[in-house]
């Protein structure tokens, strides 16, 4: 296996990806002094796209398709995803290298700065709050059906002016984007795992890379976590059973502890009325089957029907 000298990391253009794709750049440079690493920002169909919700453009590869398309004609030699946004079938030839260690999984809600609650239990009855996600929405929905739901697109400084500049009550974002572009102190609420589950894959960045790579491959180790890889593995597998061309709310999330893998998943309504909510623990590296059978006890258990609903109101007419 050749020793590779110089490196090309494709990323999208946001903030957040940038801070991802300069922090992997960083731990590979520290890891390999001999290694040169060059950043190539690819704009994706997500990042032309800014004003409809995701759930109208189509779900598979948005935040992915065309950096995917830079690896394979090898115009770059390395991806930096956030996993969350990662397909679980991936085009031939391309692989997930690596999963860094997952930060903080769960979602945070931001107040407008201007209004004096802080909580989601806080906001007045019939109040607004903003986000992008039918997994969030359905959850929200669920704990306070009063609620208005405004979608939101954009990156996180765009987000934080548009709040700004609403008569909206809050937001929801993920907190590991939050925390690592460092605007923790804007966080009002870290929301419990009880109320909210987060996406497939939330808090770990994905690495891509084509197959035959293997010295691309070996670079990668300082970066893998094996326990985040097979908590992923889980929720990915679990995805992959449930998923059927339109964006579904599914909240997962999967975990190591006392070397036992816990998987609690759920699947919601669009109005939040219905939540079927499982959970399975096993073997670590019995992973992906743990991921499937859960998929199969939350299709039994009234899944199937939510699912059905949600795919037939997403067909074209």
């Amino acid at each position: 296996m050749r020793t590779r000298t110089s490196v090309t990391i494709g990323s999208r253009g946001s903030q957040l990806a940038l801070w991802q794709a300069h922090w992997v750049k960083k731990t590979l440079e520290e890891h390999h002094p001999h290694l040169e690493v060059r950043l190539e920002i690819i704009k994706t169909t997500c990042d032309a796209i800014l004003d409809s919700p995701l759930s109208q453009i189509g779900d598979k590869g948005l935040f992915t398709k065309e950096i995917e398309h830079a690896l394979l004609d090898k115009s770059i030699d390395l991806a930096v995803h956030s996993l969350k946004d990662v397909p679980t079938a991936l085009p031939p030839g391309l692989t997930i290298g690596a999963i860094s260690r997952r930060e903080d999984v769960r979602d945070v809600f931001i107040a407008h700065p201007h209004k004096r609650h802080k909580t989601i239990d806080e906001v007045p009855k019939g109040g607004t709050i903003a986000t992008g996600s039918l997994r969030r929405r359905s959850q929200l929905l669920h704990r306070r059906p009063d609620l208005s739901i405004i979608d939101l697109r954009g990156n996180l400084n765009t987000r934080f002016a548009k709040l700004e500049a609403s008569s909206w009550d809050g937001m929801i974002l993920a907190r590991a984007g939050v925390v690592r572009l460092e605007m923790a102190q804007r966080i009002s609420e870290t929301i419990s795992l009880e109320h909210m589950l987060p996406a497939v894959g939330q808090g770990a960045l994905g690495l891509e890379l084509r197959e035959e790579d293997r010295d691309v491959l070996a670079l990668l180790k300082p970066i893998h976590s094996e326990a985040t890889f097979r908590a992923t593995e889980s929720e990915r597998a679990l995805l992959r059973v449930l998923e059927g061309g339109c964006q579904i709310p599914l909240g997962a999330y999967g975990r190591i502890e006392n070397n036992e893998l816990s998987l609690d998943a759920i699947i919601g309504s669009l109005d939040g009325k219905r939540i079927v909510r499982g959970s399975i623990k096993g073997a670590p590296e019995d992973a992906r089957t743990l991921g499937e059978q859960l998929a199969r006890t939350l299709i039994a258990s009234g899944g199937k029907a939510i699912l059905d609903e949600i795919r037939s109101a997403a067909a074209p007419q």
